[in-house]
C-alpha cells in the first residue's frame, strides 16, 4: 500500500468519526435550545433537531468526500501526515464554521420566539392634563 492510499483511508477515518461526534454533540446539547425557540413544543423541536442533523451529515461527509483527492505526489511518512494535517485542518474550519451558522440562526429563531411571549404593553392608567386645564380650574 502506498502513502497515498494510507493518508486516504486516514483521513476518511478521522474525518467522518469527527463529523459524526461533533453531529451527536450538537444533537444532544441543541435539543434544549430547540425547544426553547419552539416555545415547548417538544415534538417540533425533536424533529427539527433530527432534519438538521441529517442535513448536517449530508453536508459534511459530501464535503469530505470532494475533497479527499489530492494533486500532490505523497512521499514517505512526513508526507501523509502533511497531506492530513491539511485536509484535516480544512474540514475542521468548515464543521467549525456550520456550528456557528446554526448557532447564529438558532439565535435569531430564539429571539423572535422570545419578543412573540413578551406581554403587551400596559396602556396609561392616568392622563396627565394639559397646563391650560390646571389653570382654568384655579
Amino acid at each position: 500500500m502506498n502513502e497515498t492510499v494510507i493518508s486516504y483511508t486516514l483521513y476518511l477515518i478521522l474525518a467522518v468519526t469527527m463529523t459524526v461526534w461533533v453531529a451527536r454533540t450538537l444533537h444532544k446539547n441543541g435539543r434544549i435550545f430547540l425547544v426553547d425557540c419552539f416555545r415547548g413544543n417538544t415534538d417540533l423541536a425533536d424533529s427539527v433537531n433530527h432534519l438538521l442533523v441529517v442535513g448536517f451529515y449530508l453536508i459534511n461527509i459530501g464535503f469530505v468526500s470532494l475533497y479527499l483527492k489530492t494533486t500532490e505526489e505523497i512521499a514517505g511518512a512526513r508526507g501523509v501526515f502533511e497531506a492530513l494535517s491539511g485536509k484535516m485542518g480544512v474540514v475542521l474550519l468548515v464543521l467549525g464554521g456550520m456550528h456557528f451558522f446554526n448557532l447564529y440562526v438558532f439565535t435569531k429563531m430564539r429571539r423572535r420566539a422570545t419578543l412573540a411571549n413578551l406581554p403587551p404593553p400596559v396602556p396609561a392608567m392616568n392622563r396627565i392634563s394639559k397646563a391650560h386645564d390646571v389653570l382654568d380650574t384655579l
